[in-house]
């Protein structure tokens, strides 16, 4: 009896507590509210200059969130379309993704069966005017606003081709554009199964779903292998709908808790699963995010398949999206989402974050966090994302090849390709052929390409070191030597790394002729990654020692 008393005095002490801080926190809104429309009014009444209320608005509000997490944001009326996007996939428009470079923006990639590559338009076309708008200085974001709209209406579009004197002009209709949650899916010449999900938009799950049935029709599959990398996330139901396909009815696949009682749920499967026994390999990445992470995750939880891959982003918040006022929006994190084994795999800690002089600094843990247990009582590890159960370092790219990228030097080689070549073979035949590769290392001179090694940077970083000491006389000529040799040794690095460009270069021409299924195909060609999912699939001890932590 005196325990329940102390409980019942804890309890009403607590509730006291969360009242007042609530009416306190109603005040501080207030007073907020009320000094910033003074401040506005003040503004508008005597500033200099004339102000544009509706900007400053937008601009105070962004700055406030950027005090909190990058994934609270504020919406304008403008943007719901991009909202649309994030959810379901779909958006009126022309059917392109875009890029800036060099003071122009231009077509990067067409979508295939879309209004841009039905009306003739191909990667590095450049935008001169939209419906009669000069938008040649515009950049991406401001081009992308002016191309979306309802489906059905049309856009008149003025382009320039390179390597063409005389724009051209074309007017499409727009259409709604629906992209691919699944921008491609197989089933390999060894009896595995693939498929890449590329977004968790809605009805995700059930196209996942249906490519699984329709490939155990057609095959006996051996293991099926979800590719997940690069993928930022998206509605968390389908993550657990795709769990749910692997697993049986009714397990917890994540639980999230916030500060309202509201934001607690807890996500269980509801469906008679699709296969239990199918050996699953999941491949993860950097990129692998929020949704990505509650399924490889939960899948990792459950010892129901193996992650192979790099660690993943490290994202477990949830949002919600409240509608305002004006036909506005905000996107808010609402609670921290927890895997079956109870961990949290947020990797920045966003109420630590501290204010600087100069930019905000976050403070991230370098060691592992907590530890807790899969089913079978393997250790994994809270924070930090999905630590993989087969890690595979990623590739580094050659110092060329990263200068040959940044300079978008593949990009305009595979448009001057395509302009001259009507066709190629299929993207598993399509190979660099000598002439090709003799013809790239050609324009790659014609552009007057340059770049400076990491070598020569640290050269100069020690000449200045050397100057402040007083030893930069005495060492200069053999520094000099150094440079020289250096100068001649990048000018083999085409040929030295001729293996990771003629990749990189495959994929981009490829692109042009197949889209990007066909990028994709290309580049599973050269895929250690997906070399290692087949070893792990295809050896059943291997396989089952790791779902058992006895590997």
């Amino acid at each position: 009896m005196k325990h329940l008393k102390t409980l019942l005095i804890l309890l009403v002490l607590t509730a006291t507590t969360a009242v007042g801080q609530t009416k306190k926190n109603n005040f501080e809104i207030s007073k907020s509210i009320d000094i910033y429309n003074n401040v506005l009014r003040q503004l508008n009444m005597y500033y200099v200059d004339e102000i544009d209320p509706a900007e400053l608005n937008e601009s105070a509000i962004n700055a406030m969130l950027e005090g909190l997490d990058p994934y609270t944001v504020f919406i304008t009326e403008s943007q719901i379309e991009d909202v649309k996007l994030m959810t379901t996939g779909e958006y009126g428009g022309i059917g392109s993704l875009i890029q800036y470079f060099e003071g122009k923006t231009q077509i990067s990639e067409p979508y295939e069966g879309f209004p841009a590559a039905k009306a003739g338009l191909i990667p590095g076309d450049i935008f001169l005017e939209i419906n009669d708008i000069d938008v040649s200085n515009k950049n991406s974001n401001e081009i992308s606003e002016l191309l979306k709209g309802t489906p059905g209406t049309t856009v008149k579009l003025k382009m320039q081709r390179p390597g063409e004197k005389e724009p051209y002009v074309k007017e499409l209709k727009r259409e709604k554009i629906k992209i691919d949650n699944i921008p491609y899916s197989t089933v390999f010449e060894n009896g595995i199964g693939y498929a890449i999900l590329s977004q968790f938009t809605k009805d995700c799950a059930r196209e996942l779903k249906e490519v699984i049935i329709d490939m155990k029709k057609k095959h006996e599959l051996k293991g099926f292998i979800l590719d997940l990398r690069g993928n930022g996330g998206g509605l968390l139901n389908e993550a657990v709908d795709i769990v749910n396909m692997f697993v049986p009815k009714n397990k917890l696949v994540v639980y999230q808790k916030g500060k309202v009682r509201e934001n607690n749920y807890n996500h269980y499967t509801q469906h008679e699963p699709l296969d239990l026994d199918i050996p699953l390999v999941i491949l993860v990445n950097e990129g692998s995010a929020s949704a990505s992470e509650i399924v490889s995750g939960s899948i990792q939880d459950f010892d129901r398949g193996v992650i192979v891959g790099q660690r993943t982003f490290g994202k477990g918040l949830v949002q919600n999206i409240f509608p305002m006022s004006y036909n506005t929006q905000i996107k808010v994190t609402v609670a921290h989402y927890y895997l079956p084994s109870n961990r949290c795999i947020q990797e920045i800690d966003y109420s630590k974050k501290k204010k600087g002089n100069v930019a905000d600094t976050l403070e991230i843990a370098d060691t592992l966090g907590k530890a807790f247990h899969t089913a079978n009582g393997r250790v994994v590890y809270e924070g930090h994302g999905i630590q993989p159960d087969v890690k595979i370092e990623p590739t580094m790219a050659s110092t060329i090849t990263m200068h040959l990228y940044a300079k978008n030097l593949f990009f305009k080689y595979a448009n001057k390709f395509y302009r001259e070549h009507k066709s190629i073979k299929s993207p598993k035949e399509f190979k660099i052929t000598d002439a090709i590769y003799e013809d790239f290392m050609q324009f790659v001179k014609d552009e007057g390409f340059t770049f400076t090694s990491e070598s020569e940077n640290a050269i100069k970083n020690l000449e200045k070191i050397a100057k402040a000491e007083g030893y930069l006389e005495e060492i200069q000529p053999g520094l000099d030597q150094v440079v020289a040799t250096i100068e001649v040794e990048k000018t083999k690095d085409l040929i030295d790394n001729r293996k990771e460009i003629e990749e990189m270069l495959e994929t981009e021409i490829v692109s042009r002729y197949y889209y990007q299924k066909g990028r994709i195909i290309a580049a599973l060609d050269n895929d250690p990654e997906l070399d290692k999912a087949f070893e792990v699939i295809l050896n059943q001890e291997e396989y089952n020692n790791i779902l058992k932590g006895t590997k």
